[in-house]
C-alpha cells in the first residue's frame, strides 16, 4: 500500500495518472483479496473500509520528491516494476490456507499435546504485528482458549493486558480479575512490545515463534518469565493454583526455526548463533543452551577462547572505561557538560599516517514510546538506537568500523598534546564522506525514514 501510496502521490501527467489507473484495473482481485486480509486481522469495519485502499493519511506520510531534485518518471517506473513482483507474490499467497501452514500447524499441536502448554500459562512472541494477529485468529480457530494478542498498534490499555495475563506479578490476583469482570488470559501472543522492563512472572513457559536476527532480544524476551522470583508472591500462585507447584521456578521455552531448506538461503541460525556465543558466554546462559537443545558451545570455542574466561576486546574497553570514571570522579560530568560535535586533535601513533576519527549516535524506531497520533508511525530516537566508530584513512579513503582496531590508534592519556594539522576544508570533505558512508549503510539497511540522520557526538583527527 505504501508504493501506490508513492505512485499517487507523484502522478503529475496524464500518462502516469493512466498507468496507475490501469494497474489497478489489471489487480483488481488483488487489490481486494488485500482488503479483505487487511479487515480480517485488524477489524475494520466492511461498511468503512476504504474503496480506494489508499486514504489521506497515507497519502500525506509520503515525503513529495520535486522533479528538479529527483528524476521522478524514473522512480516511478522502478515502483511499478516493484508493484508487479509483490502482485504476482499476493496471488501466489491467496492459494496458501491454514492447512497449508506446516508451522502454525506445529504450534497448535504444541499447544494442545504437551501438558504444560495444554493448561498453563505460555508467552508467544513473533517479530511481527501481522504474525501475532494471524496466530491468535488462528488459534481460535483451533479451539485454544484465554488467548489475548498485543502490539505497538494495540489501542487497548496494554497494562491491563499485562494484568489479565500476568495478575500476581502485578499486584492482583485470579480473584481480583474475576471480581473486576476481567477474564484471565493463557495465551498471550505479543511483538517485542513486551519484551523488556516488564513483569510477566505469572508464566513459566515461553515460545519464539519467530527466531530474531538480534540474540540480545530474544533474551530479553526470555527475561520476561525467566526473571527473579517473589517468595511472598510464589507463595499466593501456588496458594491459589495448587496444580502450578511443580512448575514453578522452572522456565522452559521453544524457539520455531527455520526449516533447514529455508535456511539454506536465510543462514539466518549461522548468524544469530555467532552472535549469541559471544553474549552467552559472556552473561552465562544456564547451560549454555539458547537456540537448540543440542547447541554445543565449546564446539566454537575459537570466538575469543571465552571458555578459557578470557575477556573480549569490547569488554576490555568497557572495563577500560569503569576504571576511567573510577579514577577521575568528576570525568563523566565534565563529558556531559561538552557540546555535541566536539573535536580535538592529537598525533597519530603511526609516523605519517592521517586518519580522521567519529563517533556517531545511530538513531533507532524507539518500540517503547507511543505512536505519533497522526502518522501512526514510531518515533527515532538516539536512546532506542546504538553509538557506533569510524575511522577515515585519508590516503587510502578507507573507513574502518572496527571499534576493537579504532580504539588503540585514539587512546590517549591525560596529558597526551593537543595537535590539529589538517585543514578545514579537507575536514569538513571527510566528514561529509562519513555522513555519506553511515547513510548508504545503517540507514539504509535499518529503513530509516526521511529526515532521520545519525548525530556526530565527537571526532577527532589524527595526524
Amino acid at each position: 500500500m505504501r508504493l501506490l501510496a508513492f505512485t499517487k502521490r507523484h502522478r503529475e501527467t496524464p500518462g502516469e495518472n493512466k498507468r496507475l489507473e490501469r494497474w489497478r484495473g489489471q489487480h483488481q482481485e488483488v487489490i481486494e483479496h488485500v482488503q479483505e486480509r487487511h479487515r480480517e486481522l485488524f477489524g475494520d469495519d466492511e461498511d468503512e473500509a476504504d474503496e480506494d485502499l489508499i486514504n489521506e493519511e497515507m497519502l500525506e506520510d509520503v515525503d513529495y520528491l520535486p522533479r528538479g531534485e529527483y528524476n521522478v518518471p524514473e522512480i516511478l517506473n522502478e515502483t511499478f516494476l516493484d508493484l508487479d513482483q509483490i502482485a504476482e507474490f499476493l496471488n501466489e499467497l491467496r492459494q496458501f490456507e491454514r492447512e497449508h501452514d506446516d508451522k502454525l500447524k506445529s504450534l497448535v499441536t504444541l499447544l494442545k499435546s504437551d501438558p504444560v502448554l495444554s493448561r498453563h500459562k505460555v508467552l508467544i512472541f513473533s517479530e511481527f504485528a501481522d504474525t501475532t494477529r494471524y496466530l491468535k485468529q488462528q488459534l481460535t480457530k483451533a479451539g485454544i482458549s484465554g488467548i489475548d494478542q498485543v502490539d505497538s498498534d494495540t489501542k487497548r490499555d496494554r497494562a491491563e493486558i499485562i494484568r489479565c495475563f500476568s495478575p500476581y506479578y502485578n499486584a492482583s490476583s485470579s480473584a481480583d480479575l474475576a471480581a473486576q469482570g476481567f477474564t484471565e488470559t493463557r495465551v498471550l501472543i505479543s511483538t517485542d512490545v513486551l519484551s523488556e522492563g516488564l513483569n510477566l512472572q505469572d508464566a513459566a513457559r515461553m515460545i519464539n515463534y519467530d527466531l530474531h536476527w538480534n540474540p540480545v532480544r530474544l533474551m530479553q524476551r526470555i527475561g520476561r518469565v525467566d526473571r527473579r522470583l517473589n517468595p511472598e508472591t510464589e507463595a499466593r500462585v501456588v496458594a491459589d493454583h495448587p496444580d502450578q507447584r511443580d512448575i514453578r521456578g522452572t522456565v522452559i521455552y521453544w524457539n520455531f526455526l527455520p526449516p533447514d531448506e529455508l535456511d539454506e538461503l536465510l543462514r539466518l541460525y549461522t548468524r544469530v548463533a555467532h552472535k549469541t556465543l559471544r553474549i552467552s558466554k559472556t552473561f552465562g546462559i544456564e547451560r549454555q543452551k539458547l537456540l537448540r537443545p543440542d547447541d554445543d558451545y565449546e564446539d566454537l570455542k575459537n570466538f575469543n577462547h571465552a571458555y578459557e574466561g578470557d575477556t573480549t576486546p569490547v569488554e576490555e574497553m568497557h572495563l577500560e572505561l569503569q576504571q576511567l570514571l573510577r579514577d577521575h570522579p568528576d570525568l563523566e560530568a565534565r563529558l556531559n557538560a561538552l557540546p555535541g560535535r566536539v573535536f580535538s586533535g592529537k598525533e597519530h601513533p603511526t609516523a605519517g599516517a592521517r586518519a580522521v576519527f567519529f563517533c556517531f549516535a545511530l538513531p533507532a524506531a524507539d518500540h517503547a514510546a507511543a505512536r505519533d497520533a497522526e502518522s501512526g508511525e514510531l518515533p527515532w530516537t538516539e536512546e532506542a538506537g546504538r553509538t557506533a566508530w569510524y575511522l577515515y584513512d585519508i590516503a587510502s579513503g578507507s573507513i574502518l568500523e572496527d571499534a576493537t582496531e579504532i580504539v588503540r590508534l585514539i587512546r590517549s592519556q591525560p596529558d597526551t598534546p593537543r595537535q590539529c594539522k589538517v585543514e578545514q576544508p579537507t575536514l569538513a570533505e571527510i566528514r561529509a564522506k562519513v555522513e555519506r558512508h553511515v547513510k548508504n549503510t545503517y540507514l539504509k539497511q535499518v529503513q530509516a525514514p526521511v529526515g532521520v540522520k545519525p548525530s556526530l557526538k565527537a571526532w577527532m583527527e589524527l595526524s
